[in-house]
Parts: structure tokens; sequence; C-alpha cells
């Protein structure tokens, strides 16, 4: 099992988005990495739900953390809004959450609402940010593309364990994410396989690592697919390469 860098941040914690649509398993990710690094680092979470705090209840009951570490926001809108358009919201709880422990935390994660394959987190308000998907959502799903699915820091297939009962063929999926990806790194999760979760950790570790080094630039997945329809094919007076939806 990867270690982790043992001294704290030598600024605010590394800030890290979990975002993807409804039913990917989100939350079960984050109570997955709760529960594995919780006795090794000062980890806090901020959850998004329109009108409720179904995540936040949700991860409270787990016991994966003290519950007073674990917040929600209520965006009162579509998801996508209170993680890219106006994060204010949001950034209040984190810096309310880093303020209440005294700016001692090592990681903060944030889960967005779940919402559709367009939506991603302003580099404004993360670090780096984690697309996921699901076995279950259909494995066409990887192919068809979208900001989070090409361009998020990483890409995780969940729930991989389910694909033979759901008529997934996992390795095609996999293929699939890594085409639409390039170099980017995709991971096939399933809580009942420890390998793989092992690889998330170490992504992570990677990753934390690049931020306590100074070296981790946060990037923006944008709020659009980098693809076009239609073959060589340009409106009048468009300039070569405009997208056309």
């Amino acid at each position: 099992m990867p270690e982790f860098p043992s001294a704290h941040a030598p600024r605010r914690a590394l800030r890290l988005g979990v975002c993807g649509p409804v039913g990917t398993g989100k939350s079960s990710l984050i109570a997955l990495l709760c529960r594995e690094l919780s006795g090794r680092l000062e980890v806090g979470v901020v959850t998004n739900d329109i009108y409720t705090d179904e995540d936040a209840r949700f991860l409270r009951a787990s016991g994966v953390l003290e519950v007073d570490r674990i917040r929600a926001v209520e965006t009162g809108a579509c998801p996508h809004t209170a993680i890219r358009d106006d994060i204010t919201a949001n950034t209040l709880a984190i810096e309310e959450l880093e303020e209440d422990y005294r700016h001692r935390l090592d990681l903060v994660l944030i889960e967005s609402g779940g919402d559709n394959l367009t939506a991603t987190f302003s580099p404004a308000l993360v670090d780096v940010q984690v697309f996921v998907l699901d076995v279950a959502g259909g494995g066409d799903v990887a192919r068809k593309g979208g900001p989070g699915i090409e361009r998020a820091d990483l890409l995780v297939v969940n729930k991989t364990d389910l694909g033979p009962h759901v008529g997934v063929e996992v390795p095609r999926m996999l293929a699939d994410a890594r085409l639409a990806r390039g170099e980017r790194p995709v991971i096939g999760l399933s809580r009942t396989d420890r390998d793989s979760i092992d690889q998330l950790l170490t992504w992570l570790e990677g990753r934390r690592s690049s931020y306590l080094a100074g070296d981790l630039v946060p990037s923006d997945p944008g709020p659009m697919a980098s693809h076009s329809h239609g073959h060589d094919h340009t409106h009048e007076d468009e300039p070569v390469g405009a997208h056309h939806h």
C-alpha cells in the first residue's frame, strides 16, 4: 500500500473534486478514500446537492469521518453552477472547514451533485479533479466523450465487478476510455478489488506529492468536448475547427 507524506502541506489542503453523472458512485468513492486515508491524513469533505444534504448525511452515517468534517452545500440550482459558474458557496464552505480545523487539513474532497457528462469543476475551486463513470451506465458511455471523460485529471470507471451482471465488457469499456483520453490516466475501480484501490491511492499520492512540491498546476477540462460533428465541413464565415452542435 502506498505511503503518503507525513508532513502537513506547507499551504492550504489539496482540494480534490469528484464529479460525474447521477448514480455513478461518487459518494461511495469519497467514502472509500476517507476510510483509506483518515488514519494517515487530516481529511475534510464538502458535498453538493440541489435542495438537500443527502450526500453529506450518507457520508456521516457511514462513519468514515467525524461528522463535523463533512459539510454540505445546497446549490439551489443545477449542481454544475456551484462547481463551475459561481463557486462562492463551495469556496466559503471549504474555507470555513479549514478555519475550524486550524488549517491543519491535508486533503479536502469536494463532491459535485449528480450532473451530466458536461459538468466539470472550475480550476479556481479544485486543484485536481476525478470524473466518475460506472459500468451500469452502459459500456458505450466512455466512447461518447465529453470534457470530464476526455480531460479530467483522472477518469474512474467504477463498479467494474458489476460488468457480467449488466452485460458490459469491462475491458472494452476501459479500452474505449483510454482511447478517448490519450495519455491521461484511467482506473477501473471496484471496492472488492484491492489492486484497483491501491492504483487509486497511488495516483492520489502522486498528485499530492506534486502539490506539496509546488509543481501541481490545476487544469480546466473545459465546458465542451474537443470534437466536431462531421468531416471537414464548416459553415461559411466560420473558422476551421469550430464546434457545431
